[in-house]
Parts: C-alpha cells; structure tokens; sequence
C-alpha cells in the first residue's frame, strides 16, 4: 500500500536534501567510523541518516515530526544500531545519549553531533548545544549560508558578532563548503553551508568565568554601533574598564576574542561595582 509523499510544514523549517553529490561531500566531511556515537539531528526522511549508518554501528536520531519519525522507524527498523528520539530537540539531554560511560551517561570528547538544522532555531540550538561541549568531539552541521558566515567572521568585518565570538571562545570554526537551494525539496529561499565545529582542548583563550563573558558580549552587540566605552558602562565603572587597555573608543565588532576576555576577566574581578 503507496503512502503520500511528505509535505514539508513550514512550522519546522524543513527542507529536504536530495542532491546525492552534496550528501557524499556531506558524508565524507563526518567521515564517520565504527564505534562512535553519531547523534543526527532532523534526519527528515533519511537522506543521511542511511550512508552514515553504512559506515558506523550506532545512530540517535532526533526529528520532532510524527509523520517522518514513524517513517524513519520503518526503513531503519532492520538497523539494530538505529535509535529515534521524538523530542523537540532543544529538550533534549544530550548528557544522557551517549554509550560511552559505565553509568548510562556521556563520556568526555564521545559524541559526533551533526544534522540539517532548521533555520528558524538554528542560533539557540548551538548556544543549546555549547552545554554540553565537554561530551562534544565534533559536530558537522548544514546551516543557512548568513549563519555560518557569522559563526566563522573576523573582528572588523560586517558579519561579526555574538555568535562569532562565542562560537568562536568554545570550538574551532571551519566553513567547509556552499550548498545551493536547488539541493533541495523545497528550495529554500537563501543558499545554505556546512560548518565544521570542534571543541577546543584546551580553550585558547579561558575566560575565569564563561558566563560573564556571555553577558559582556551580548552587552557590547546590543548596542553594536555605539562605543565600548558607552555600552560597557552598566557593567564596569570607567576607571576599571580604562584598566583593561583596549582603546574603548572602538565598537563592538573591532576587537577580538581575547580582548572580551579580558574585559569579561574584568568584569568578573570586580563584580561589586555592576552599575545595574
């Protein structure tokens, strides 16, 4: 009995890889290998989810839509290594996925996360992501092209941000290549790109505590055009952040990780004089 194709639903970003060159060069980029622990995110109807399981023992899947997920079950059910989750993936315990360790839980540097991710969460996947970046050897991932582009900037280009410096503080950013919409059903609208992320270890730059180097950036690029001196302001009193000897009349995006570094270092250090 035929069963009708699956239509794309809008809610879930989905687009669907067909192009087989494209899934090769995909495939080649994980080079996947048996006995790791490949977690796949948004397997859709399988375009990758098949090739790498030729290659290794054991894959998660995780895909949110109901139809493609009792889909998946079907062609994978002959695949003992082949596990789905059914879970909106920003849910998802990734500490919990792994084989790696005696007590059920994710050994250190084990697991291989890669995926098609949706562009409507693909920034608070990653930053969802970065978690769980102790457990993380590698993750390969197919974003939206404005996405990678972003991840993977230097200081004083337009695309600088956020998001590439802290990409940037926890993993190596590599860009290993463009996919064209027509590599899809149905072609999205903007062109797309596989970016390669690697923890670092150890980081190059450790801040004393990562979660005020988040807030000094998100501080400083919420008010992008304006000066260091002026955004910086709520969080540090002048005289210390004349200290740190960045040229505060700068932007946002003209210094580089290390400099936020500093200044998170900074910031850390004198925590009793937040302003706000």
């Amino acid at each position: 009995m035929s069963t009708a194709p699956h239509r794309a639903r809008k809610r879930f970003g989905q687009n669907f890889l067909h192009d087989q060159n494209i899934i090769g060069r995909i495939v080649r980029a994980i080079a996947p290998g048996p006995g790791q622990t490949l977690i796949e995110i948004g397997p859709g109807q399988g375009a990758i989810t098949g090739p790498l399981l030729d290659a290794t023992d054991q894959l998660t899947a995780i895909e949110i839509d109901r139809d493609l997920a009792a889909a998946l079950r079907v062609r994978f059910a002959a695949r003992p290594g082949f596990r789905l989750i059914e879970q909106d993936v920003l849910k998802v315990n990734f500490a919990e996925l792994g084989s790696g360790s005696s007590a059920g839980r994710s050994a250190p540097d084990s697991l291989r996360i890669l995926g098609n991710l949706p562009y409507n969460i693909s920034t608070p996947l990653l930053f969802h992501l970065l978690e769980y970046r102790d457990l993380i050897h590698d993750m390969v991932f197919m974003l939206q092209l404005e996405v990678v582009d972003r991840m993977a900037a230097l200081p004083g280009t337009p695309d600088y941000g956020r998001l590439s410096v802290m990409m940037q503080y926890h993993c190596k950013v590599e860009k290993l290549f463009t996919v064209p919409p027509g590599a899809f059903s149905p072609q999205p609208k903007v062109d797309s790109a596989i970016v390669k992320l690697t923890p670092w270890r150890p980081l190059p730059h450790p801040a004393r505590n990562p979660d005020t180097l988040g807030r000094v950036v998100r501080t400083a690029f919420s008010q992008r055009r304006k000066t260091l001196r002026n955004t910086l302001k709520t969080l540090l009193l002048p005289e210390y952040l004349e200290a740190s000897g960045i040229d505060l009349s700068l932007r946002p995006e003209n210094i580089g990780l290390r400099d936020y570094v500093r200044i998170s270092d900074l910031v850390d250090q004198h925590s009793d004089s937040f302003l706000e």
